[in-house]
């Protein structure tokens, strides 16, 4: 195997697992946000629910730039195409995420119930658009996306943003991520507070879990009968990044099982997601919080891990013109960009493991609503 095609499958895994953190750490945060209204029934108790997550959500917020740093960096074309493809809903997702840190810092600063109330509908909507995104990312891909390449490599936009949003499976890959979220918001409430809270986020975060292995498999279902993509040569791993040339592919139904279909031992990442979402919501019903905490893991990186496999190699498919779509091989950088970002990736990503678990650890235990409304410096 040629250095160049290893360093695309190594980046090519490094990315799968920033967007499994991405959805784990991320997630919790938002999810939390989406309950805040719902599991705190007065001031006190909301803000007992946002002092949980408020030493660690812009902390977390690292797995945003992480996921976004490395496709900027190790596959320019899938960035450049796909933040244009994408760019009215990566707005919506901008401003979403500029009005959480601001809902964070301005609800306390005036003691008025109409004031404290407006943001609370703003982390509501905060926790619950970037995680429906996210999702609704993931089924746009599986379906693929209207853009082609002129001559001369320009990207042309062939369908509106609406039919992007606006059908089934989208929806349901949105839904789906943000059940995963309320999970694991949930899960984190109930880890770090107390009754009556801990009880609101218990039902919850059952909820969110069985709903999340509901979605998961009718959109198994979805992906049986769509139309998927699948190379019909055999492409060049170690070919330049240059979607115009270089690979043919067929547009045709179940072509999303053809990877698992050549290699079943890919069936184990659909049966670790689909376990994960109901063996977590087995130990959130009988207390067991930090079990259910870890197996939202295995719940993102089953469900991330089976539609990396299902579409590898393939990153982003045109429905316009399949033979440009971008894959793994052609909207790579070059090999020394690869090898620097590497041995960055290598230094940086440890350290920013190591710092977060010191963190959480430093700052565990139970958050109680009687220290936190006698407390002006807390949100």
């Amino acid at each position: 195997m040629e250095l160049y095609t290893l360093l695309k499958l190594i980046w090519a895994a490094i990315l799968c697992l920033l967007l499994i953190g991405l959805g784990l750490m991320v997630g919790m945060d938002m999810g939390v946000g989406t309950l805040l209204r719902f599991v705190g029934r007065n001031d006190g108790e909301r803000r007992t629910a946002l002092n949980i997550i408020g030493p660690h959500w812009d902390g977390n917020q690292v797995w945003f730039i992480l996921g976004g740093g490395a496709i900027f960096a190790a596959f320019p074309t899938l960035y450049a195409t796909s933040f244009s493809v994408f760019y009215v809903v990566m707005i919506l997702l901008l401003f979403s995420m500029i009005l959480r840190p601001v809902a964070f810092e301005y609800r306390s600063k005036a003691n008025n119930t109409l004031w404290r109330a407006s943001w609370d509908w703003v982390f509501l909507v905060s926790g619950f658009l970037p995680m429906f995104i996210y999702g609704a990312a993931f089924g746009n891909i599986l379906e693929g996306v209207g853009y082609h390449f002129g001559w001369n490599g320009q990207y042309y936009q062939d369908d509106s943003f609406f039919s992007y949003l606006l059908n089934p499976f989208v929806l349901l890959c949105g839904l789906m991520s943000v059940a995963l979220s309320v999970y694991q918001g949930g899960v984190m409430l109930m880890l770090r507070s107390e009754n009556p809270i801990y009880t609101r986020a218990q039902r919850y975060a059952r909820r969110g879990g069985l709903l999340a292995a509901l979605l998961f498999a009718i959109g198994g279902v979805f992906i049986s009968r769509m139309k998927g993509f699948m190379l019909t040569n055999a492409a060049n791993p170690a070919m330049p990044a240059n979607p115009l040339h270089g690979q043919e592919v067929a547009h045709t139904a179940g072509a999303w099982l053809h990877n698992f279909t050549l290699h079943p031992i890919l069936w184990v990442l659909p049966a670790l997601g689909l376990c994960s979402m109901v063996a977590g919501t087995v130990a959130v019903q009988h207390n067991k919080v930090i079990i259910a905490w870890w197996v939202g893991l295995g719940s993102w990186g089953g469900t991330i891990g089976t539609v990396a496999a299902a579409m590898f190699p393939f990153f982003m498919p045109s429905t316009t013109a399949p033979n440009q779509s971008l894959t793994i091989w052609n909207s790579c950088a070059s090999a020394y960009g690869l090898t620097c970002m590497l041995v960055v990736a290598l230094i940086f990503v440890p350290l920013i493991l190591s710092y977060t678990s010191w963190c959480y650890y430093v700052m565990r235990g139970k958050v109680r609503t009687a220290d936190i409304i006698h407390d002006s410096h807390s949100y």
